[in-house]
Order: C-alpha cells, then structure tokens, then sequence
C-alpha cells in the first residue's frame, strides 16, 4: 500500500505537538522528559532498552542490519510520519554555488541523534521527537568547485574511556567536510574539542601534493574508528588531469589528532621524467583513493579500505600494469597501518569502476561452516566474498579475456577478474539492435542510430576514439550506496543501477577545441573531462531520451538479493516508477536509476529510497522481494535509511533532500516514521 507521509508540518508549543496530515490536525503530547533521558542512565522499572545506530552501517563491519522487528512484515502498512526536520542546508546552483545532494546517514547513540547536512554542518537532534539540540558549522566556503557538488555522507564517533561523564569531549563527533577538514565536536554541546589538531581540526590537504584548485580534493565519507584511531580517505576529481593529488589513506591519534600512520594505494609519481609516453620506466598518475566508506574489525585490528581508480580515469598509458593497490579491497592493521592483504577487482581501470561501496564484514555458513568475510561491490555489478582473514575469494574468481585496446599507448589488461558466484547483479551486455522497444518510435530510431555508431558494449570494452558504450557505466552497478546483509537468512541486498554511457577518446585536436568552446558556452550536452597530460580528453553521456527515459530496456534500478551461503539469486525486482521522471503520463513500475543504499532488520524487512523517477521510501520483504508498503517523501531520498528505538519505540529514518546532478526534487527533510 502506498501512505502519503508528506505533507506533514510539525510545531511544538509548549510540549504540545500539533501534526497536521493534508490537512487533518492531530494533537499529541510530547513526552520530552522521557525521550531526553541519556542512555547511560539506568532504566525505569519497565521501560524498553534503547537500540542505537552508533555507525554510517550500523555495524563497525557495515551490514546495515538491525536486531528491531517491532515494524515487521504483519504491521508495516500501518507506518506513518513521526516527525520531520529541516536542516536549512540547501543549494540548488544560485549565486555562484554547486547543487546539494542530501546523502546523510545519521547516527543514534546515547539518545541524541548526529546527521551531517550538504553543508558539512553537524546537527544533533532528540531522536523521539526530531527537535535540535545544537549545530555546528564549519563554515565550508560554498563557491568551491567541488567535484559532485555539496555532499556529504555522515558522521562517526569515538567515547574516550579515560575521561568521565562529565568531563569535555568524553564523547566526539567526527566529521570529514567537503572543503578537506578533520573536525573533531564535543558531542554534549557541539563545541570542538581543543586538544584535538589545531583547536579542533586538522587540514587535510596540508601534506597533499598536487592540488591544484580549490574543491579538488574533498571529503564525503564519515571517517572510520578502531580503538583511539580515526581514518580518513578522501576524494578526488576525477579525469581532471594525469597528475593528481594522491590517495593516500591517513591514521590520526583521536585525542590529540597526531598522525599516526599513513598508506598510499599505488607508488608515488616519478616527475623527473614526466612525460615520455612509451617509457616503461615512467609511473605517472595520482588518486586512486578511498572515497567510500571504510569498515572495521576491532577483534582482528583490521580497516578494510575501498580504493577507487587511478588518474586520468579513461587513459592509462602513464601508469603501466595492474596499478595496484587502486580498484581494490584492502586490508590494514589498524593500529600500525601495515598492510595485510589486498585483493583487487578491475586491473588497469580505463572506466572509473571504483570500489564505491562500503565494504561489508559478515559471517556466512558456506559447506557446513561458518565463514567470516568481506563482501565488496563494484561498478560493474559484481560482487566479490572474500576471506576476511586472507583476502582468498570464497567463491572462486577466474581470470578472463577482455577486449583489447587499439589506442596509441595504451597497455590494456588482457584479463579480468570474474567471481564464479554470484553471478553479475548488472547487465554487462548492450547492442544497438537492442534498443526499448517500449520507447516511442522517434525515441527508438534516435537510439538506434546513435548506439549504432559506438563499438557494441560489453563490461571491460576499452575506450575508443570512435566511441564505444560503456555496460555498466561509471555511475552504474554497485556504486556508493552499496548493500545490507541479514545474517540470520544470509541474504545480501542491494540497489543495482543499469545506465549505460556514451564514451568517446577526443585527441587533442580542433576537435577537442571546438568541444572546449561548446562546453564554456553551455551548449556541449556531453561531459567533457579534459585529462591534461594525457593525449586524449574524453566526453560521456548517458544514453537515454530527452525525457530522460533510457535506451536499454529496463529494469534500469533494481533491488537484486542474493543467499551469500549459495552464492544464488534469491529474488530480483524493479525499484522505481515513472512518476516523477514523466509526470503527464501515467506512471510505469520500471525500475529507474537513482542512488541510495538499503537497510535490513530483524523484521524481515528491507527498507530503500533512491530511485529518482519517484519520491518513494519503500519496504520489501526480505524473504520474497514483495514490496510491502511505500510512503511518499517531501523530496528525493537518495540517501541511506537507518533505524533505532527510543523507550521501545523503532523509528526509520532517512534524509530526503534530492540529488542536484540526478534532477530528482531537492529538499533540506530528514524524515522519521514509525508505527502510530
């Protein structure tokens, strides 16, 4: 059943809340007292534990699963809004600023809730009834190029066991910020912490050579805890140039914020030949970073680290071989940064295929034993389940074939590696011949002949001058959102994108020029990355209509779950309709493209935003995929839901502020529900 959650407005007078749904107002009593009361303190006779969400996954290992079933498959039609706040953080590209993107998972421990906005501000909330208790405000300077605009992804936090309860910053709040910053907050009154860095911060790009511009090296992703350490990655632009900035991953002491250790995903450049194209000896290139979120094992002292791809994206004559440790999973000892093993899933990247999703710790029972592992997603839809203690696949992976480039300089990896099982959870193919048939005719011949110009796509085919179609995209597969695992039924779900890409080499020529002149003046509908050094630039678009319907056939979202002790599709199912894509048409249950991750519970339920063709957050059943209720967000809500309880009451909460470069409805709501 679909349950319009919005509009709703609350006000709060004096203890008194006034919730009025389209019109109809309902009064209720607020019981501040009782949902103010710290977690720490004991509990009254009778009064139900509270069940926190203390990390961006729930778990330190990134599962994103909760013990709570209070909503459950039997009740959860009945959900409705609980409350709603509004950050005040938004852009929609005015007065010389980037859109925002509301991607935020907040965080509940000790009864306050922390969420990060766009802004990089960090707001703490009462978790039962959405009402601020204190912000801080980094005051990042808005006009930065930043590379996908106004982000950011969440907060972490540390309790320092030597300090007491009342002591400052006995509990801190972490926060990377888009402008490169380490801030640390006291979490009692959003003061920072002093003793931390530089009163409290810690600039991020002070050690990094080869920033160039302001907003080219950013954080988006909560930092990582193990023990007194926190971990930050970082993000780079991509396909801006050959030299970027490095990847290096960086340890800080959270007490004092000294550097503690540091870990650089490939060799360091050698500049003093830079640029001979054909010397084999020369290893130039930059990022490879660790943009996503990382994940932890504290009973191992192990930080599993997602690396991204090597600079420029699209060209790699610079950086000859496997350009290890980029694309990868790897693991580190947590309090010494040594490496331990690595295992990484696309060699020589010419696609952008980052590892985007945090990386999953779970136990799965795999021929009649229990098995600790990593799961990593990547861009190109597959999924790899990786021995914790070793890094060996669980399932085997085999080394295959892959089309070979015939670009000047260019040194093509002539396998890739392919897991056994599961099988892909993304289409990999894509013809002309295979255009929608669902499109309007006009709409299909336009497709048909612009896909017949490009070199047919399969995964792994090599950039061209002449065009190819890139099968997944760079935004496709599994990207950030990454997925969920329930533990008790082994099923591991996630939000599968299938956009294909119009991909071109540019030589630098008149052509590139003339590309040049057209993207300046606001006419060029391609993205063009200049990769300065390299001898090609290149464009992408994605292939789709001018009502921003795909040319592939659908699904072009999809919530795909698989038995991880198997390694077998359980179920497949379209996420997303029409409805906002095409608002003078009746909507179609096709699946569309979109971010946001899921979040699973123990009440059998997988709850998912995302879907940018409509403004749903929705629930399905783990067990069967059979979508079981979906409510309607003031706003897209291309971000991650959470959940918790507060006196035995479970909330769902997700952030629906839309994404400024997907076009879905901005907004500044962080949306609660619960049962009434």
């Amino acid at each position: 059943m679909t349950e319009k959650i919005w509009p709703v407005r609350a006000t709060r007078i004096r203890g008194i809340g006034v919730v009025c749904v389209v019109g109809v107002c309902l009064t209720t009593i607020l019981l501040a007292a009782a949902t103010m009361t710290p977690r720490s303190a004991p509990h009254d006779e009778g009064r139900a534990a509270d069940v926190d969400w203390p990390n961006y996954g729930n778990q330190a290992g990134g599962m994103r699963f909760s013990p709570l079933d209070e909503i459950n498959s039997k009740n959860v039609a009945r959900l409705k809004m609980a409350w709603e706040f509004h950050t005040g953080d938004i852009s929609r590209g005015e007065n010389g600023r980037q859109k925002s993107s509301f991607e935020a998972t907040p965080i509940v421990i000790d009864g306050t809730m922390y969420v990060s906005t766009p802004f990089s501000r960090v707001i703490a909330l009462d978790p039962a009834t959405g009402q601020e208790k204190w912000s801080y405000d980094p005051h990042i300077d808005l006009s930065w190029g930043y590379a996908d605009g106004l982000i950011n992804r969440g907060v972490s936090t540390w309790l320092d066991p030597s300090r007491q309860a009342n002591e400052p910053c006995r509990r801190r709040i972490f926060i990377g910020t888009i402008d490169a910053r380490l801030i640390a907050i006291d979490a009692a009154d959003g003061k920072p912490c002093s003793d931390f860095g530089d009163a409290g911060q810690i600039d991020l790009k002070a050690d990094i050579t080869g920033i160039t511009r302001k907003g080219q090296y950013e954080e988006t992703s909560p930092p990582t805890v193990i023990d007194d350490v926190v971990i930050v990655g970082s993000g780079i632009s991509d396909n801006e140039k050959v030299n970027m900035p490095s990847g290096v991953v960086r340890a800080f002491d959270a007490r004092t914020g000294k550097l503690r250790w540091k870990w650089d995903p490939i060799p360091p450049n050698d500049t003093s030949t830079y640029p001979k194209p054909g010397d084999k000896s020369d290893w130039f290139t930059g990022a490879a970073n660790a943009w996503a979120p990382m994940a932890v094992d504290a009973e191992r002292d192990l930080v599993f680290v997602p690396t991204g791809s090597a600079s420029p994206d699209y060209w790699g004559g610079f950086r000859k071989g496997d350009d290890k440790w980029a694309d990868s999973v790897v693991a580190l000892r947590g309090k010494t940064g040594e490496f331990v093993w690595g295992f990484q899933l696309v060699h020589h990247d010419l696609w952008d295929y980052d590892s985007a999703a945090q990386p999953i710790l779970a136990t799965i029972r795999h021929k009649g034993r229990n098995v600790p592992v990593v799961v990593q997603g990547n861009k190109t839809g597959m999924i790899y389940v990786l021995d914790r203690d070793t890094g060996k696949p669980v399932f085997p992976v085999v080394e295959r074939p892959v089309p070979q480039s015939r670009v000047a300089g260019e040194e093509t990896s002539p396998t890739q590696p392919f897991p056994t099982a599961p099988p892909p959870l993304a289409q990999q193919t894509l013809a002309a011949d295979q255009v929608w048939q669902g499109l309007p005719p006009k709409d299909q011949a336009a497709c048909r002949e612009e896909m017949s110009k490009l070199e047919s796509g399969r995964v792994f085919t090599p950039p061209s001058v002449e065009g190819i179609i890139a099968i997944p995209g760079n935004a496709g597969g599994l990207n950030w959102s990454g997925g969920t695992f329930d533990p008790k039924k082994q099923i591991y779900v996630a939000y599968v994108i299938n956009v294909p890409f119009d991909v071109h080499l540019i030589p630098r020529n008149e052509q590139l020029a003339g590309l040049v002149r057209q993207a300046m003046s606001g006419t060029l509908r391609a993205e063009l990355a200049l990769q300065l050094g390299a001898p090609f630039a290149m464009t992408r678009i994605a292939l789709m209509t001018p009502q921003r319907l795909l040319c592939n056939p659908p699904p072009w979202g999809e919530l795909v779950a698989v038995n991880l002790s198997t390694g077998k599709i359980a179920w497949k199912t379209p996420l997303g309709t029409t409805e906002d894509l095409i608002p003078d048409r009746p909507p179609q249950n096709l699946g569309v493209y979109g971010f946001g991750g899921t979040m699973a519970t123990a009440g059998g339920l997988v709850f998912v935003g995302g879907a940018v063709g409509d403004e749903y957050l929705r629930a399905f059943d783990i067990g069967t995929g059979k979508m079981l209720w979906q409510g309607r967000l003031p706003a897209g809500g291309q971000a991650a839901p959470m959940t918790y309880s507060i006196d035995g009451r479970q909330y769902v909460v997700i952030a629906a502020g839309g994404h400024g470069k997907l076009g879905s409805k901005q907004g500044d709501s962080l949306v609660a529900i619960a049962l009434p």
